[in-house]
C-alpha cells in the first residue's frame, strides 16, 4: 500500500468513525427527548372533587397534591376550591399541584380589630368564627399595648378565608422558634410536643385518608420550619 493509499484509507475510517459517533448522539438526543416528554402529564380538573379523590386521580398521573389553603365556597367540606396549576397544563412527574380545600359556604363578616389589643383581637376572632392569621409585628419603643395597627381582611368585609392577617405595634421583639414536623405523627403526641414548648393548638380538622394510619397528622399549619412565637394559631389535620 503506497503512502497515499494509506492516507485515503485514514481519511475514510475517520469520516466512518465521525458518522457513527454523530449518528449515535442524535439517536441518544431523540432518546431522550422522547423520555422527558414521556415524564409530562397534562394537569387534571380537580374543583369539585373530595381530597381523597383528588389525591387518588393525581397519583394515577404520578404527581403530588398538597393543600395551601383552606377558604369558604359554596362546594362541600373537603372539596377542592381551588387549584394551581389550571387543568391542561403540563406537569412534569412527580411535580405537586396546590389545592385550596373548601369549608362549605359561612356568611361571616370581618370584625373591626384595629385599635384592639392583641389578645382583644384573638377572642374577637374567636366569637365570629375566624381565626388569627400571621402576625406582623411593628416594633416601637413607646409602645407598650400590643395594639393592632392594620388587618387584612378589612372591617366589614365578608370573610372569604377563616384567617384574618394583623400589624401589631409591640414595644420589644417576641421570641420566635421553629416549628417543628410532626406530619406522621399521632394527634396526642404532636400535641404533646407543642404543647412541652409552650405553645396550644388553635384548631383540629379531620380529612379521609386511607393510606394513613387513624388519628395520624397529615398536615400542619404552619409548615416545618416556619418561625412561630406565643400568639401562632397552629392547625392540624387529621386523618379520620
Amino acid at each position: 500500500m503506497s503512502f497515499r493509499e494509506r492516507i485515503e484509507w485514514i481519511f475514510r475510517m475517520g469520516l466512518l468513525v465521525f458518522v457513527l459517533a454523530a449518528a449515535a448522539f442524535l439517536s441518544a438526543i431523540t432518546a431522550m427527548r422522547f423520555a422527558i416528554q414521556g415524564r409530562e402529564v397534562d394537569m387534571p380538573n380537580l374543583v369539585g372533587k373530595t381530597s381523597s379523590d383528588a389525591q387518588a386521580i393525581l397519583q394515577g398521573r404520578g404527581l403530588q397534591l398538597k393543600v395551601v389553603d383552606r377558604v369558604y365556597s359554596n362546594l362541600p367540606a373537603n372539596s377542592v376550591a381551588r387549584q394551581s396549576p389550571a387543568p391542561g397544563e403540563h406537569m412534569k412527574i412527580p411535580q405537586e399541584a396546590h389545592v385550596a380545600l373548601s369549608l362549605e359556604p359561612q356568611n361571616v363578616t370581618i370584625p373591626t380589630l384595629v385599635g384592639e389589643s392583641i389578645r382583644v383581637a384573638r377572642i374577637q376572632l374567636l366569637q365570629a368564627g375566624l381565626q388569627l392569621g400571621e402576625v406582623t409585628s411593628y416594633f416601637s419603643p413607646d409602645s407598650g399595648s400590643d395594639m393592632v395597627l392594620q388587618q387584612n381582611p378589612p372591617s366589614g368585609t365578608r370573610a372569604t378565608s377563616p384567617r384574618v392577617d394583623l400589624l401589631v405595634e409591640q414595644s420589644e421583639p417576641k421570641p420566635t422558634y421553629v416549628m417543628p414536623w410532626v406530619v406522621g405523627m399521632p394527634l396526642p403526641d404532636a400535641d404533646r410536643l407543642i404543647s412541652t414548648g409552650g405553645f396550644r393548638l388553635s384548631k383540629t380538622t379531620t380529612s379521609p385518608s386511607p393510606q394513613w394510619p387513624k388519628g395520624a397528622v397529615i398536615e400542619q399549619i404552619p409548615g416545618p420550619g416556619s418561625k412561630i412565637d406565643g400568639d401562632t394559631a397552629i392547625e392540624f389535620v387529621v386523618s379520620q
